[in-house]
């Protein structure tokens, strides 16, 4: 079982060495600052995925809700993962639809889908970003095993590349959404006098709501 263990971390962590790659840097530098200007301009972020990749979607989008590193203001995300939605659409249209019409209902000009597929080749994930396209959202995609139908289909995607099963991909991907974060909260917050100064209002706040 040692040897079994072992031989599977290294597995990790050649996927995760994968993340030092210039085009895996380069994405992760021009995200950031895609959704970071997605929020300071007053838009949202529309995120979906399926299996272990809508878990990914619903991290991803409380992350941004919630509190990350530190005390700060909201930022608007949705995870299309609301069942009586998906269990709607995917009843009465087909499952292929769940995502797209999640995007077509709450997606705006300027706002950002984020889809994840370990495949590329998920139809429903095909159609959100389909979509997602149709309604001038911009669009970043996760992808892995070389990157299916949705290969250079996104304005950005991060591709996780030589691994067969999902698990490894998925791994990497909350990674690379970690980074994320924490580069959005320095450009929102921490590098800019003015929004600092707004966190440390709002952990005040916080610091009064839970007294």
């Amino acid at each position: 079982m040692k040897k079994k263990l072992l031989l599977a971390i290294d597995d990790c962590s050649k996927a995760l060495e994968q993340l030092r790659l210039p085009s895996s840097l380069a994405f992760l530098e021009n995200a950031s600052r895609m959704l970071a200007d997605c929020f300071q301009n007053g838009n949202k972020v529309i995120v979906a995925g399926n299996g272990g990749s809508l878990c990914d979607a619903s991290h991803f989008a409380e992350e941004l809700t919630g509190i990350f590193r530190k005390t700060r203001r909201a930022l608007p995300a949705i995870a299309l993962s609301e069942s009586g939605h998906l269990t709607c659409v995917g009843n009465d249209l087909g499952f292929e639809w769940v995502f797209a019409r999640g995007v077509q209902a709450y997606g705006k000009k300027g706002d950002i889908f984020v889809g994840l597929t370990t495949s590329g080749n998920s139809l429903n994930i095909i159609r959100a970003f389909e979509e997602a396209k149709r309604q001038q959202l911009y669009t970043i995609a996760f992808l892995g095993k070389g990157g299916g139908q949705l290969k250079e289909f996104a304005d950005l995607e991060l591709l996780i590349d030589g691994f067969s099963t999902s698990d490894r991909i998925q791994e990497v991907h909350m990674v690379a959404i970690h980074l994320l974060i924490e580069q959005i909260e320095e450009i929102l917050f921490y590098s800019n006098p003015i929004e600092e100064s707004v966190s440390k209002y709002s952990e005040l706040q916080c610091s009064f709501i839970n007294e």
